[in-house]
């Protein structure tokens, strides 16, 4: 058995020429010479790092980026071979990897590197991005001295070669840019810090998406590489850029499922754990085969799912496999269940989840467990079914 195929009636659905088309579309506004990195941490945001990965380099990606070394790891052994990133920290014990499967590491301070000078068996050498920490106040280097304890430790060891510097804009998404302003400012120090050691880098980047979507031609680079998350998935940065988008952007996921059991149950009923909902009238009650185990989270209680080009509220406590929702007739079991993406006219987004779950469309998306298969669409034809479930079967 492969892991082609699923069993459930849930399942999001991928589209793969949208991540293709706000790939093209973003190149197209960065400059020739400037690299575009594909952020594909998280399970490429919930939507599969690995088929997002392959979509991304195909159509202009040079690099990629991931948060866990384990999941550089896993891009390597499914046959990735563009260079990839970790932008956190790893255990020092681990660089041997690295150099093996030639992963580029996030490095911070100077003790880390010591630590990984002391475990540091290979031939190879392993390449180091310098993280640095303009006003985001998570990793990097903030003054002078920590750059040249780091430089000096890294100079110890000629296998470890300082081949990127970065930072991380903490409010890039926002209209207020007085903040993003100075944290590029400080950026731009650091990096004159770096020269100055003789160590400045090939690589230097710190644009993420909002930052390359928002800024005019001659800052938008944001020196020779950025990095393009949230927004190659068709998500905009946050609801305060949704009109200041140069380009549309084409949202690759939508989840569905299908009705599993209805019923028309009696004025007076109770619906669900703790018996919150109680039928004003006699209702027909359908039955979603998705819960809060799937990401489906408690918080949507309340909220509305599509079925044939209606909104139908969601009714009493979403369970951990399942939730209830009332129709306006009686369905046939099997019935599509839209819960994010189209049904006929009616559209609910992930912008929409997330005002719901007063949160952002990130987490919304990252949230879909990989239990619920995903299913990949290229040219209108479905070319692949992830589904982790039969994979780690078919693996024992």
């Amino acid at each position: 058995m492969t892991a082609t195929s699923f069993y459930r009636e849930t399942w999001a659905d991928i589209d793969l020429d949208a991540v293709a088309n706000n790939v093209r579309n973003m190149k197209t506004r960065i400059p020739e010479d400037v690299a575009l990195l594909a952020v594909v941490k998280a399970n490429g945001y919930g939507h599969g790092a690995l088929q997002v990965a392959r979509t991304a380099l195909d159509n202009g990606a040079s690099w990629l980026a991931v948060a866990l070394f384990d999941e550089a790891l896993a891009l390597r052994k499914q046959g990735i071979e563009a260079p990839i990133l970790v932008l956190s920290p790893i255990p020092p014990q681990h660089v041997n990897h690295a150099a093996k499967y030639h992963i580029a590491l996030t490095v911070s301070d100077g003790e880390w590197v010591k630590r990984a000078r002391e475990n540091y068996t290979a031939e190879q050498s392993v390449s180091l991005h310098i993280s640095c920490d303009t006003g985001m106040g998570r990793i990097g280097i903030r003054n002078k001295d920590e750059a040249s304890t780091l430089v000096s430790e890294i100079r110890r060891d000629p296998r470890f070669v300082i081949e990127g510097m970065f930072t991380h804009f903490a409010t890039a998404d926002q209209d207020d840019e007085a903040y993003f302003n100075e944290q590029y400012g400080r950026f731009e120090m650091m990096v004159d810090w770096i020269q100055e050691l003789g160590a400045r880098p090939a690589v230097i980047h710190c644009g993420n998406s909002a930052t390359t979507l928002k800024y005019p031609a001659e800052r938008r680079h944001l020196f020779n590489m950025v990095r393009y998350g949230i927004a190659m998935y068709g998500l905009s940065p946050s609801p305060e850029m949704v009109k200041q988008l140069p380009f549309v952007l084409k949202r690759a996921m939508s989840l569905h499922s299908r009705l599993t059991y209805v019923k028309q149950v009696e004025k007076g009923s109770f619906i669900g754990y703790g018996a919150t909902y109680q039928a004003p009238d006699d209702e027909w009650i359908g039955t979603v085969p998705i819960g809060y185990a799937d990401g489906w989270l408690r918080g949507f209680h309340d909220t509305d799912v599509l079925i044939d080009g209606q909104r139908c509220p969601i009714v009493g406590r979403i369970c951990m496999d399942q939730f209830m929702c009332r129709l306006p007739h009686a369905y046939p079991e099997g019935t599509e269940v839209t819960l994010i993406g189209k049904n006929g006219a009616e559209e609910i987004t992930a912008d929409e989840r997330a005002q719901q779950l007063q949160t952002i469309n990130y987490e919304v998306t990252c949230t879909i467990h990989p239990r619920v298969p995903r299913v990949y669409w290229k040219n209108g034809k479905k070319i692949a079914t992830s589904n982790p479930i039969l994979t780690a079967a078919d693996e024992t």
